[in-house]
C-alpha cells in the first residue's frame, strides 16, 4: 500500500496549484467570502454553528473553510503536503480558526486526539481508499456519542463509467488490487500540463454501508441524486444552473449519494 499513497500523495501535491487558479473552485471569490459548500450537505447537517467538526480527505481546505464560516471548530485532514500547507495559509488569510493536519488517513489516531460531533468528507474521497472497514472503525473513533456521520459522493454505479468513451469498463464490486491510470490534466482543468500516475479502488454501497453499521452507527438518511454539482468529468451537460449529467443515455443515472449517520449516547 506504501507505493499506492506515496504516488497518489505526489498526484495531490501537483494538482494543487493547478486548482488554485481554476474556474472551478473559484478561488477569488471564495476569498471575497462565496461558499464553496453544495445544497446537498448543507441541507443535511443545517446549523453547525458551535459544532466541532472533523473534515477528512479535506483537499486544500475550501470546504473546511465554508463550515468554518458557519460557525464549526474544524479540523481538516489530507495525505498531501502542499495542500495542506494552502489551507493554513488560506486560513490565516481569512482570519479564521481551522486546524489543518497533514496525514494519511489510517494514520489519524496516531496523529490526532479526541472527539467530534460531526465528522465530514465529500466529492470523490472513498475511491482513494482500499479498506472501508478500517476507514469505518477511524470515523467511529472520533465521532462523540451523539455526533453525526455525512458522506456525500459519487454513486458507484456512476463509477462503472469510462468518461471518455461512455463504455462501462468498471467493477461495481471492489477488488483488493486497485485500478492504475495514467492521466493527463485534472478534473478541474483538463487542459493542464500534468500526467501522472493515479491508483483507485471501486467500492459498492454495499461495502459503504456495512462497515459503519457493524461500529455500531445508527441510518438516518439515505439519499441518491441523478445529477452532479460539478462540471468534473468528460461528456457532462448542464441540465440546469449547477446540475450535470453525464451521457446522452434517455434514461436517468445516479450521480452522487449521500449518507448521514448518528452514534448512540
Amino acid at each position: 500500500m506504501e507505493e499506492y499513497f506515496k504516488t497518489n500523495q505526489a498526484l495531490w501535491d501537483k494538482k494543487t496549484p493547478i486548482h488554485l487558479h481554476s474556474k472551478m473552485y473559484d478561488l477569488e471569490n471564495f476569498k471575497k467570502g462565496k461558499n464553496s459548500l453544495q445544497s446537498i450537505e448543507m441541507e443535511s447537517l443545517g446549523d453547525v454553528d458551535g459544532k466541532r467538526m472533523l473534515h477528512l480527505q479535506c483537499h486544500f481546505g475550501q470546504d473546511s473553510l465554508s463550515w468554518s464560516r458557519l460557525g464549526a471548530k474544524v479540523t481538516g485532514i489530507d495525505l498531501s503536503p502542499v495542500a495542506i500547507e494552502t489551507a493554513r495559509s488560506l486560513n490565516k488569510e481569512l482570519g479564521l480558526d481551522a486546524t489543518f493536519i497533514q496525514t494519511n488517513i489510517y494514520d489519524l489516531p496516531a496523529n490526532l486526539k479526541g472527539q467530534f460531533d460531526l465528522v465530514f468528507t465529500s466529492y470523490g474521497t472513498i475511491a482513494w481508499l482500499p479498506d472501508l472497514k478500517k476507514w469505518a472503525s477511524i470515523i467511529n473513533r472520533f465521532l462523540a456519542p451523539g455526533g453525526l456521520f455525512f458522506i456525500a459522493d459519487f454513486h458507484p454505479t456512476f463509477y462503472l463509467f469510462n468518461f471518455d468513451n461512455r463504455q462501462i469498463e468498471f467493477d461495481y464490486f471492489g477488488k483488493t488490487e486497485p485500478y492504475l491510470e495514467i492521466v493527463k490534466g485534472t478534473y478541474a482543468d483538463e487542459k493542464a500540463a500534468i500526467e501522472h500516475k493515479e491508483y483507485f479502488w471501486c467500492h459498492s454501497l454495499e461495502e459503504v454501508i456495512s462497515p459503519l453499521l457493524a461500529e455500531g452507527l445508527t441510518m438516518l438518511e439515505f439519499r441518491e441524486f441523478d445529477y452532479s454539482p460539478f462540471d468534473c468529468f468528460p461528456n457532462m451537460k448542464e441540465r440546469v444552473p449547477g446540475e450535470f449529467v453525464f451521457g446522452d443515455f434517455g434514461v436517468r443515472l445516479p450521480h452522487i449519494f449521500s449518507l448521514k449517520m448518528s452514534k448512540q449516547v
